[in-house]
């Protein structure tokens, strides 16, 4: 956790996985009609191609993400057109879709393999603990727009799940040793039989990061280091299918005091402490007629130690069922329940507080979704969540989809969705400063945010070698977050008086220009008006919107040199944001690729090229410089 999410906290008031001989022959390999193939999950929680799926999803590939030479998985989302993704510093990034980001972005749903990783503390993510090893990841299905019918509460603009590769899929040894003027990252990882019918891998990789600069050359106190380990075990039999992993990591942070950036160093801060450990299994039975039925339950223990702000503990225990029925006349039901159980042990500090300390919170929720064939071209699917929280209640997340096959390579969909975000205990519990007299008292009567979002979109291939996706959207926002001064005695309180609307589109394509060429395409744009509602005094709530770009867009181009040589690269333009002040950028990033023999590959990959450097978030004073970078890596298979 940097800087700037500690303050965020402390300082309230302001699908295609290919393992080829070499890597030339990926995209050769490739024709055009398997990649409008690609399988997801995400849009209905089963099984089915993205062509058919009535949502705006962009799938982020194995091999997109290879091809892209990143090292993170933030940086791997940069590579999806519908997400807005701003590194704050060396470790911290915002992310959203369709507007509200933050470096405390709270309306984003991120899932790694079905297990949800988004804190209760702030209904965030902490993405400098999302360290998976990117060699395992099949795809990450990327859906902008609402998911609370079958993701729940905190899914209003989004939903990210990053489903990694079975373990039969990643047999034998593989090990990369990387290292560039940033960051070195060194991985190892093993997997083989279980038996006549199960597979196994176990991996662990160790990372550091340098501290960044600043655009006047200050030093950001921001250096860190990871350690991770895991594994996964696959098995299956005649219909039945069980799978196991779990991860441990540990590692720990520089965190800079906020003077010490601008007038130099005058005091230092404590290293952030960071460890988690978290465990998932699922079982899956394949019944008649399409039916399946599944099981899954995950643990996930975290421990963040933010001196001199504040310590947590969280324990959080999620047991899920899911039942597809067998396909009945023209419906398609599938129904399901989630229990989740989180236990928050916070040591307070002067600084800050939540209270009280220790919370124990409950999540109970019940889904169903009915997908109807009204003709062999049209499907309509109706559903709806219930969702119980210890904060608001029971609250209503119902959905309604058409989605109408024109031709058998187009299709039309739109959608009405009603979604909410529920409170956090930054929402509820936090005190500032952590000892009376306060003078943020939290918010003991925020509702949940509520959105509904209305969606028309189109997926198709205009010919052989074209794809295309576009989606128009609105939304309208209703108890967003204010913080309203109250006078006698002086202090703030949270508060849901603010309204809002969200319009805009996002459109992406995909050009095969020859076979051992592919060119991509993306552009978004929306436009966000706020308005305080009567009786408000938070004039500064209404620049939330100026936190995100009015547009994007990102050019690609993948390009077989040879049988062992590719070369990739990425050009995207941010607009400018004005709260604080963030010029608009463009970056560009090249990978080279080699690969001598079917077991051994070499690439270096540039970034941020184009410029001396740029900001992408927070004031100039303190924000970390992206400079030009290069990474070099070494990948071999035994």
């Amino acid at each position: 956790m940097s800087w700037s999410r500690a303050s965020a906290i402390a300082l309230s008031l302001g699908a295609l996985s290919f393992q080829t001989a070499s890597p030339a022959a990926d995209l050769a390999s490739l024709s055009f009609d398997e990649l409008a193939e690609i399988r997801v999950t995400s849009v209905s929680k089963r099984d089915e191609s993205l062509a058919d799926a009535a949502a705006s999803v962009f799938v982020i590939t194995h091999d997109d993400i290879r091809r892209s030479g990143v090292t993170s998985l933030p940086e791997a989302l940069r590579l999806a057109p519908n997400l807005h993704v701003a590194q704050v510093s060396a470790n911290a990034y915002a992310i959203s879709a369709r507007g509200f980001n933050g470096s405390s972005a709270n309306k984003l749903l991120v899932l790694i393999d079905g297990r949800s990783v988004y804190t209760p503390l702030f209904s965030g993510v902490f993405w400098d603990v999302q360290n998976v090893m990117l060699e395992d990841v099949d795809r990450i299905e990327v859906i902008s727009g609402p998911g609370g019918t079958l993701w729940g509460t905190n899914a209003v603009n989004g939903v990210i799940n990053v489903i990694t590769r079975s373990a039969a899929n990643t047999q034998g040894g593989l090990a990369t040793v990387g290292a560039g003027n940033q960051e070195s990252i060194t991985a190892l990882r093993y997997g083989g039989p279980m038996g006549a019918d199960g597979s196994y891998r176990v991996y662990g990789k160790y990372g550091e990061r340098k501290h960044t600069e600043t655009a006047r050359g200050s030093a950001v106190d921001d250096a860190s280091h990871m350690a991770q380990a895991g594994f996964r075990i696959d098995w299956g039999r005649a219909g039945d299918q069980l799978m196991m992993q779990g991860n441990v990591y540990d590692g720990g942070e520089r965190q800079p005091a906020p003077g010490a950036i601008v007038t130099g160093p005058t005091f230092a801060l404590g290293p952030i402490q960071l460890s988690g450990v978290n465990l998932l299994t699922r079982w899956e039975r394949v019944l008649d007629r399409e039916g399946r039925l599944s099981l899954q339950f995950y643990y996930d223990g975290t421990k963040r130690d933010v001196p001199p702000f504040f310590s947590e503990t969280l324990d959080i225990f999620d047991l899920q069922m899911q039942h597809t029925l067998p396909r009945f006349g023209r419906h398609s039901l599938v129904w399901g329940a989630e229990y989740r159980y989180g236990m928050d042990r916070v040591t307070n500090s002067p600084i800050i507080a939540f209270l009280p300390a220790h919370v124990d919170q409950r999540w109970v929720s019940l889904f169903a979704q009915d997908e109807m064939t009204l003709r062999d071209d049209l499907r309509f699917t109706l559903g709806a969540r219930f969702e119980k929280n210890d904060y608001t209640g029971v609250e209503f997340l119902p959905n309604a989809r058409l989605a109408w096959k024109v031709a058998p390579d187009h299709l039309l969909w739109g959608a009405v969705s009603r979604t909410v975000r529920a409170p956090s205990r930054l929402d509820r519990d936090v005190f500032v400063p952590g000892k009376p007299p306060f003078l943020l008292i939290g918010g003991p009567d925020v509702r949940s945010e509520i959105a509904n979002v209305y969606e028309l979109g189109y997926r198709g291939q205009p010919n052989s070698r074209l794809s295309f996706a576009a989606t128009i959207f609105h939304a309208d926002y209703d108890r967003l977050r204010t913080q309203e001064v109250n006078f006698s005695p002086l202090s703030v309180v949270f508060a849901n008086n603010m309204e809002g609307k969200t319009s805009g589109i996002e459109m992406w394509s995909t050009f095969q220009a020859t076979p051992i060429w592919r060119l991509s395409a993306g552009y978004t744009v929306q436009k966000e008006s706020l308005k305080l509602k009567s009786g408000s005094n938070d004039q500064a709530a209404l620049l939330s919107r100026d936190k995100d770009p009015a547009h994007k867009w990102i050019l690609r181009s993948s390009l077989n040199l040879s049988e062992h040589s590719e070369v990739d690269i990425a050009v995207r333009h941010v607009a400018g944001l004005s709260n604080p002040e963030v010029p608009a950028y463009t970056a560009v990033d090249i990978r080279y690729g080699w690969s001598p023999s079917p077991n051994l590959e070499f690439s270096v990959t540039a970034q941020n090229l184009g410029s001396k450097g740029h900001g992408e978030f927070t004031n100039i004073l303190t924000r970390t410089e992206l400079e030009p970078s290069a990474f070099f890596k070494v990948l071999t298979r035994f």
